[in-house]
């Protein structure tokens, strides 16, 4: 069916009038990677959206809740990767030693949510991989906040399936995401299991009291809804949510540009 996408979207290239733009081909580490146009990227990402978001990611698939979120499985082993790296820096990073995250702009990672069959083997050779943090903002409407907590199960469900060792990210939006007063179920946290290992990225996240106030209802929110064994944070955890979860193991993590310039 991946086949098919692919042709379906040089055709949609073809009918377009986007075939004769010349494209640039730059050699990366692991695959080639070809520069589009603005017109070509767009055209690209509209074919992963009018096929209703890739649903042949999620064959096979157990889903949870009245929106069918498919479901990241609790790993039989829970590891703490010992560091996390952007998908986009990967390359800089030594596999051993580093998990992938996606705690960057969408557009660093939009690749990812297109071919990830390319980047199955890949990411075997890493501690592990964070399923992407597809943005999730309070002023979005609420359709786009779910539709991208979607997309982040389904790639983290799909990954986990080619057996690549997956983290559930968890972000939310504002409280429709991660309360019950609208939807019937928190949307935020459908698709993962009670009792596992998760993720969250603070960063950014406690410099106000706006967002920290958002930060830390929805935190307690997953907590409550799904008592996680082990939360590894992108950044800082407040020290008052650390000590009101003693039966939590939290770890936390230095963003990507405060490792490089410790080193």
């Amino acid at each position: 069916m991946l086949e098919q996408i692919k042709e379906d979207i040089g055709e949609s290239k073809n009918n377009r009038g986007l075939s004769s733009m010349p494209e640039k081909t730059v050699k990366k580490k692991h695959r080639v990677v070809r520069k589009h146009s603005v017109v070509d990227s767009a055209a690209r990402n509209a074919a992963s959206l009018t096929d209703g978001c890739n649903p042949e990611f999620v064959i096979g698939a157990e889903f949870d809740g009245v929106f069918e979120m498919p479901i990241i499985k609790r790993p039989k082993k829970m590891l703490i990767p010992d560091n996390l790296v952007p998908f986009s820096k990967m390359d800089k990073a030594d596999p051993k030693s580093f998990a992938v995250c996606e705690y960057e702009n969408d557009a660093e990672f939009k690749d990812i949510l297109v071919h990830p069959d390319e980047y199955i083997d890949i990411l075997k050779k890493y501690q592990g991989f964070i399923a992407p943090d597809c943005s999730v903002y309070r002023d979005m409407p609420l359709a786009i906040q779910i539709t991208n907590i979607y997309r982040s199960r389904a790639i983290g469900y799909c990954f986990q399936k080619h057996g690549v060792y997956v983290i559930p990210c968890v972000r939310w939006g504002d409280e429709r995401t991660y309360t019950r007063k609208i939807l019937p179920e928190k949307i935020a946290f459908s698709g993962v299991e009670k009792h596992s290992i998760v993720s969250v990225g603070s960063y950014g996240q406690l410099k106000d009291k706006v967002n920290r106030y958002y930060f830390e209802a929805g935190m307690d929110s997953m907590m409550e809804e799904l008592e996680p064994e082990i939360v590894l944070v992108y950044s800082k955890m407040p020290d008052h949510t650390k000590e009101k979860y003693p039966n939590t193991i939290f770890v936390e993590y230095p963003d990507w540009t405060s490792i490089v310039r410790n080193d």
